[in-house]
């Protein structure tokens, strides 16, 4: 039987996509889509079950990420799975379809006008769940990216208290770098990379406390190394990045993750890392109150009753994404303009009659009914969602794709930078 990681009945048929479409009217159901990172140490809060985190052998490293809505896949080495990253779609009769694959057949039925604009799916979200800080690093710019032949990557963050019961190691975050840092400290820290052992390149940078229920913006082309909290990381369908750390998770980064996504022509020049740097952005004085991202509630939230919805996400062109709350006993028609995708981090209910299940403990090939994808007619009709716990809340994060219809007008009613 044809595999895709660690799901079975791989299939592409037109049937297949066809009887996932109609099973919840145009709401997909996801597998989960584990991600290993060989230098990373795992959380453990992504709630996959505490033996699975390693079901790859130590070459691969441990899973510390889930991605949501992805229809990209990882880039982990030559020993990366073909679907690694990649989200299944739940064909109700058994088996998985590939979530790219259903894109490109349904097109505008699935992502609406963002077929015309991007022929596809520009986003993803993620968990990213590590015990320790990430190591520095900065996401290209389109400029830089498109000498690999990849769009750049900008990326927001959410710190879900749904999602945390513990702050892991160290929950600060290196953001930018100080005002009066130089381009040639920065190229005195990358060449004590290339020497080995702690080149301590954040003692250039500040780092800022983690708030739960708080996110940041991160345009692409700033450096940071995120903290050791579980975070969902709304950003652009991508998976460019140069490492700029030589010590991180109490081990050595390799060299090659320096090198990644640098043209061959340019390695072992340390000059086209700096380039990298959006320098305006990394050295701005009011870094805090530019990027910091607190929740605002949506105007549709306070136009209803019974359930509450916040921008969580909302500084970015490139994404958006919404918590959205609804309390115990009660129900919500949702209606949007845009296709997204969902997942429930609290409670439990139904979405469109499918179940919606806040996942406790899953293990590593097993289905779940966590995290689905809205389409864009489902999304514009309306979907119904009903909490049926007798006393949690049910909570849903949303993410959502560039040029949200909501978000261009909550900029200007709510005032939103």
């Amino acid at each position: 039987m044809t595999t895709a990681g660690p799901y079975e009945g791989l299939t592409s048929s037109e049937k297949a996509m066809e009887r996932a479409m109609q099973a919840g009217n145009g709401v997909l159901r996801l597998a989960p889509a584990w991600v290993p990172r060989a230098f990373c140490t795992p959380g453990k809060r992504i709630r996959l079950h505490p033996d699975d985190y390693y079901p790859l052998g130590k070459d691969r490293g441990g899973i510390d990420e889930r991605w949501l809505a992805s229809a990209i896949r990882a880039e982990n080495g030559p020993r990366t799975d073909p679907f690694e990253g990649l989200s299944l779609v739940v064909d109700p009769e058994g088996g998985v379809i590939p979530f790219d694959e259903l894109i490109a057949h349904f097109q505008h039925q699935v992502v609406g006008t963002l077929w015309d604009t991007h022929t596809g799916w520009p986003m993803y979200s993620k968990f990213f769940d590590n015990q320790a800080p990430l190591p520095f690093h900065i996401h290209h710019r389109d400029e830089h990216a498109a000498l690999v032949g990849k769009p750049g990557k900008p990326e927001a963050y959410y710190f879900s208290p749904h999602m945390n019961n513990h702050m892991g190691e160290f929950p600060y975050t290196f953001f930018g770098l100080h005002p009066e840092t130089t381009r040639e400290d920065v190229l005195d820290k990358l060449e004590a990379f290339l020497s080995g052992g702690d080149n301590n390149i954040t003692s250039l940078s500040r780092a800022y406390r983690i708030t739960l229920g708080t996110g940041w913006d991160v345009p692409a082309g700033i450096l940071h190394a995120p903290a050791s909290v579980c975070t969902y990381e709304p950003q652009a369908a991508c998976d460019v990045f140069a490492m700029t750390e030589s010590w991180s998770n109490h081990r050595e980064v390799p060299d090659e993750l320096l090198w990644k996504d640098v043209p061959e022509d340019r390695h072992g020049d340390l000059d086209f890392i700096v380039e990298l740097i959006d320098w305006e952005r990394n050295v701005e004085s009011t870094f805090y109150t530019s990027r910091l991202t607190p929740p605002v509630e949506t105007s549709a939230s306070r136009a209803q009753s019974g359930w509450t919805e916040k921008w969580i996400t909302y500084r970015s062109e490139s994404f958006s994404a919404k918590e959205l709350t609804v309390p115990p006993g009660s129900s919500a028609t949702v209606t949007e303009s845009d296709a997204y995708g969902l997942i429930c981090v609290g409670g439990a209910g139904t979405i469109n009659d499918q179940p919606l299940l806040t996942a406790t403990t899953i293990r590593y090939g097993q289905l779940s009914s966590d995290e689905y994808f809205v389409t864009a007619p489902a999304a514009d009709a309306g979907v119904q969602i009903t909490n049926t716990h007798p006393t949690e809340d049910l909570v849903i994060l949303k993410h959502f794709g560039p040029g949200n219809v909501e978000l261009s007008a909550d900029r200007a009613r709510l005032g939103l930078r």
